[in-house]
C-alpha cells in the first residue's frame, strides 16, 4: 500500500490526520464509561455459514449482547478458500454480512490478513470499498489500535512464511506490497519495535494469524519464533493471539509472560489433530469450533473460550502480578 493510498484509506474511515508510510498507521477505540473495555476474537471463519459457521455466529451474538462488546477482532482467513476474488466478489456477503446479523456484533471489525487470503485479490480485502458495503469491515495489512489502557498491534503474518514463496504447491498468493519480500519483512519488523517501545499502555497485545506456539496441525512457524518473539519479550507484551490452527488453545511460556492463544475455530475445525507439547506450557486445548471473549481494565483482564453451544470450556484472569486460570 503506497502512502497516497493510505492517506485515502484514513480519510475513508474518518481519521484526519497524516502517517509516516515508515510508520504503523494508529487508530483510537474509546473504553467505556467505566474504564473497560470487551471484544471477542474470531478466526478462520469465512465458509458462506458451513461447518457451524451459522451456529457459532448465533453465539457470538448472544455472548456479544451479555458483555455489551465494543468491537470483534478476527485473527484471519477470513474467506475461504482463496480470499475474495475482488471487491464485488458476493463472499463478502454470503460468509460475513449475511452471517453475522446480529445486533450486538454491528460493531468494527478488526481484521488480519491469513495465508488463504493471500491466495485471492489481497487489495480487495484492503479497499474501503468494502466498508462502504458494510461499515463494519476494517482491514490493514499491518496496524495499531490505541484505547488507552491497552494497545493492539496487528500484525502481517503471511509475508514472514518462506514456504508460501518458495513451494506454494497449486496456490498462487497476491504478493503486491509485499515484494521485495525482505524489505518489507525488514520494514515490518522495525515499525513494530518502534510502536510497542512507544506505547505506555498497562496491556499490550500483538494480533497476527499464524502461529508462533501452537500444539496444533502447523505447530511452531520458526520464522515468526526466530524473527518476532524476541521483540515480543523485549517490549514485556502481554499476549500474542493468532487463528491459523482451527481450534481452541492457550499456551503459556517458561521464561517470560507472554501467553499464546489460539481463536482459530470460526467454521471447519480439525478434530483429533493434537501435538505433544510440555504440560507445563500447555493450558488449555479444544479441537473444535469456537471463540474467545476478552474483557479488560486497568487492573485485569479475563479470556473466556466458547464452544459452538456457547458452553464454556475454559476461563482465565491476568491482573497486574498473578495470573489465575480455572475450567
Amino acid at each position: 500500500m503506497n502512502f497516497q493510498y493510505v492517506i485515502i484509506f484514513l480519510f475513508s474511515f474518518g481519521f484526519c490526520f497524516l502517517v509516516s508510510c515508515a510508520e504503523f498507521p494508529y487508530f483510537n477505540q474509546s473504553l467505556k464509561d467505566d474504564g473497560s473495555l470487551s471484544f471477542l476474537v474470531i478466526g478462520d471463519w469465512g465458509r458462506n455459514g458451513l461447518y457451524n459457521q451459522s451456529e457459532l455466529a448465533f453465539q457470538m451474538g448472544e455472548i456479544g449482547e451479555k458483555l455489551k462488546i465494543d468491537f470483534v477482532i478476527s485473527s484471519g482467513d477470513n474467506f475461504y478458500e482463496d480470499g475474495l476474488n475482488g471487491v464485488n466478489d458476493p463472499a463478502f456477503q454470503h460468509s460475513f454480512t449475511n452471517i453475522y446479523k446480529a445486533p450486538s456484533l454491528q460493531k468494527t471489525w478488526y481484521n488480519v490478513l491469513g495465508n488463504h487470503d493471500y491466495r485471492g485479490d489481497v487489495e480487495a480485502q484492503l479497499s474501503p470499498i468494502l466498508r462502504e458495503k458494510d461499515k463494519r469491515w476494517f482491514c490493514l495489512r499491518s496496524y495499531v489500535l490505541h484505547a488507552e489502557i491497552v494497545d493492539f498491534f496487528f500484525i502481517d503474518t503471511t509475508p514472514f512464511v518462506d514456504d508460501y514463496f518458495t513451494n506454494p504447491k497449486e496456490h498462487t498468493y497476491d504478493w503486491r506490497g509485499v515484494l521485495p519480500k525482505d524489505k518489507y519483512l525488514n520494514d515490518l519488523l522495525k515499525d513494530l519495535d518502534l510502536a510497542l517501545s512507544k506505547s505506555i499502555a498497562k496491556w499490550k497485545m500483538v494480533i497476527g494469524h499464524h502461529t508462533i506456539k501452537s500444539a496444533g496441525h502447523h505447530g511452531i512457524i520458526t520464522e515468526l519464533a526466530q524473527q518476532l518473539v524476541p521483540i515480543l519479550e523485549e517490549h514485556d507484551v502481554d499476549f500474542y493471539i493468532n487463528g491459523h490452527d482451527h481450534c481452541l488453545q492457550r499456551i503459556g511460556s517458561i521464561d517470560s509472560k507472554l501467553e499464546f492463544l489460539t481463536s482459530g475455530g470460526g467454521s471447519k475445525a480439525w478434530r483429533g489433530d493434537l501435538k505433544g507439547w510440555n504440560p507445563a506450557e500447555l493450558k488449555f486445548y479444544y479441537d473444535g469450533q469456537g471463540f474467545i471473549s476478552i474483557e479488560l481494565n486497568q487492573k485485569e483482564v479475563e479470556f473466556v473460550y466458547y464452544d459452538v453451544f456457547g458452553n464454556v470450556l475454559h476461563k482465565f484472569s491476568v491482573s497486574n502480578d498473578s495470573c489465575v486460570s480455572s475450567q
